[in-house]
């Protein structure tokens, strides 16, 4: 179990598949609360043919550190464990806040960035007055509740309740310091108004139920890309453990030598 250290940070990573495979190396990164076996199916597709990289964030899953403040600081990191694999362009595929953090650095380093897919993201966090009034309410709740109710939301409807279960005692098993940071740097990411200067081929990946981060939140994103590709997969905002084999589908006609669009 390869480890690096930056930051103060113990970083957990897979480095899997062929170094002379076809094409750039594709580096996933995770969500909010998740970890790198998010990936888990994807990861068993691509190794056999292409470089595939994956790693847990900071404070997740196997990785140690505490929260940081900014999505950057966690871009950083990212950037860091690729420079240290020696990975100069790459396809960057981020889900829900692993996404924000692969438009950081499409932004900042778009010379790193072969290829762009967001699975389950947003460039800005928009909600309603009284959606926001909700979610700050919903921090003062006990931690394990706080975690179970945005966890449960991010499944569509049908999604069977002990795999939910599953998934919020391993989420809640992220420290809370570095669930409740992160939270905060979520709410305030916003890059909006430059997402129009991502020049690299990108594709938009969502969960038509997707109640945490809604469709029209992504498709009003979708508009400021100059040349994007859009799939709506009928799931929840969890893509990677509700459709699995559907997501990798939609990754392996993105990365074809020429995209279905």
């Amino acid at each position: 179990m390869p480890q690096l250290e930056v930051d103060g940070a113990t970083l957990t990573y897979d480095d899997e598949g062929p170094r002379d495979g076809g094409g750039a190396p594709l580096v996933f990164v995770h969500g909010w609360t998740a970890d790198r076996h998010r990936w888990d199916h994807q990861t068993a597709h691509f190794a056999g043919k292409r470089r595939v990289v994956r790693l847990d964030l900071r404070g997740h899953g196997e990785s140690g550190g505490a929260g940081v403040s900014t999505i950057e600081e966690l871009a950083g990191d990212v950037l860091a464990l690729l420079d240290h694999l020696g990975v100069g362009r790459c396809v960057l595929i981020g889900h829900s806040m692993g996404g924000m953090i692969s438009q950081t650095i499409a932004l900042s380093r778009p010379e790193r960035v072969e290829r762009l897919v967001l699975v389950g993201s947003i460039s800005r966090m928009a909600f309603s007055r009284g959606r926001g009034l909700l979610m700050a309410a919903s921090t003062l709740v006990p931690f394990r509740l706080f975690v179970a109710a945005n966890i449960q939301r991010a499944f569509a409807p049908g999604y069977p309740r002990e795999r939910i279960r599953e998934h919020i005692r391993a989420s809640a098993a992220t420290p809370r310091e570095v669930v409740m940071t992160l939270y905060g740097a979520m709410r305030a990411f916003d890059v909006l108004d430059r997402v129009g200067e991502i020049r690299t081929p990108t594709l938009l990946v969502h969960g038509y139920h997707d109640v945490q981060l809604p469709v029209k939140q992504m498709l009003r994103m979708a508009t400021a890309y100059p040349d994007a590709v859009i799939r709506i997969i009928d799931a929840g905002h969890e893509l990677p453990l509700e459709k699995p084999a559907e997501l990798t589908a939609a990754l392996d006609r993105f990365l074809s030598p020429a995209p279905v669009v």
